[in-house]
């Protein structure tokens, strides 16, 4: 008998199709990187605009301001009133600037970990 293979593009029925496993594991995990990046980003994002929107003095009888504002409110439920300064404008953006900063730092290392792994 010889060594070759006589049925070229055989495979055996026990190894699965496509990339092997790590490979699988490792986009399966990137993705879930950039979800949680995305999530992040999206949270910071939408607190950087409320404060923008305050700092801008938008209308807040506005649906659009309303929805940012309640966004925001909803986001920075466990930061309400950390900050309690007589100026208003500095009280704000504290009180929605932290939060904004910890999502980022929270979720950008839960993706870069992840990565990593």
């Amino acid at each position: 008998m010889s060594n070759i293979d006589p049925t070229p593009g055989y495979r055996a029925y026990n190894e699965p199709p496509g990339p092997d496993r790590a490979v699988r594991r490792q986009a399966t995990t990137r993705r879930t990187a950039i979800t949680i990046c995305t999530i992040a980003d999206t949270a910071a994002g939408l607190l950087g605009l409320w404060i923008l929107l305050f700092l801008l003095d938008a209308n807040r009888a506005n649906v659009f301001v309303e929805f940012v504002r309640g966004t925001a409110d909803w986001l920075t439920w466990w930061s309400q009133d950390i900050f309690t300064m007589d100026t208003e404008i500095l009280r704000v953006v504290l009180n929605y600037g932290l939060p904004a900063v910890i999502y980022l730092l929270i979720g950008h290392g839960i993706a870069a970990r992840l990565n990593r792994a």
